[in-house]
């Protein structure tokens, strides 16, 4: 029980959720789109079974990447540091990270739409394999994200559960803020880059506390919101 009262698992499982949460926005426009797409009867529960059958692939793909990474074994060695099998899975995720925060940036600032999402079948089942196959790549990022962010399985597990869940509850209303504040969704990115180097570092051998990463998402996440607050104002900036 000593775990309960371990504020670095506390403050790891919060930021994690939070994370998942925003970065997960993207998942639930695309399954949103494609349930919609279904007779209206059905649209509550093709979403509901998608994605409770993505929350399980998810947690599969997160014990697999886990224990890949728990592979320590010196592969090979270059320029004086030994590469394992599990420091190579970080670097490659590091990089994806990287590659997918970068890109996502520049749509935004360059103000892409979403990619046409595909026609949903009819059935019912295929509607639910399809939400399904979509959330595995959609969910990648987040599922390295939650490597490089915790160092407990437990603590993973648990952030994608309870996000998974509040999406679920409250898809519309999570949507609704995320688009109307799109500097939430550029603030999340921003941490997916810093999740990405993190990552790469640890696969060259070299530790970054996690609490370092807990304090820059808290202040930047809590700079945000003063912002937002400050821009709410009748006569706050940008307003006439």
């Amino acid at each position: 029980m000593a775990w309960v009262f371990n504020i670095q698992i506390w403050a790891s499982l919060l930021t994690l959720t939070l994370l998942e949460i925003v970065l997960g926005i993207d998942n639930i426009i695309f399954i949103s789109l494609l349930a919609g797409k279904m007779p209206p009867g059905k649209r509550s529960k093709a979403r509901t079974l998608g994605l409770s059958f993505a929350l399980i692939t998810r947690i599969l793909l997160l014990c697999f990447l886990y224990l890949l990474i728990g592979l320590t074994r010196p592969l090979f060695e270059l320029f004086g540091v030994s590469f394992s099998a599990g420091s190579i899975v970080m670097i490659l995720g590091g990089l994806f990270l990287l590659v997918k925060g970068t890109r996502e940036i520049h749509q935004n600032l360059e103000a892409h739409e979403h990619p046409e999402i595909p026609a949903a079948p009819r059935s019912l089942a295929l509607t639910v394999l399809q939400i399904l196959l979509i959330d595995i790549v959609l969910s990648l990022d987040s599922v390295i994200t939650a490597i490089g962010i915790a160092r407990q399985l437990g603590v993973m597990i648990a952030a994608i559960v309870l996000a998974v869940g509040v999406m679920l509850w409250a898809s519309g209303a999570i949507s609704d803020f995320v688009n109307r504040h799109p500097t939430v969704r550029m603030l999340a990115l921003s941490f997916l880059l810093l999740v990405g180097i993190v990552l790469i570092a640890a696969g060259f051998g070299q530790d970054v506390p996690r609490g370092y990463i807990y304090f820059a998402m808290a202040f930047s996440f809590s700079v945000e919101m003063l912002n937002l607050k400050m821009r709410s104002r009748p006569h706050g900036p940008g307003r006439n």
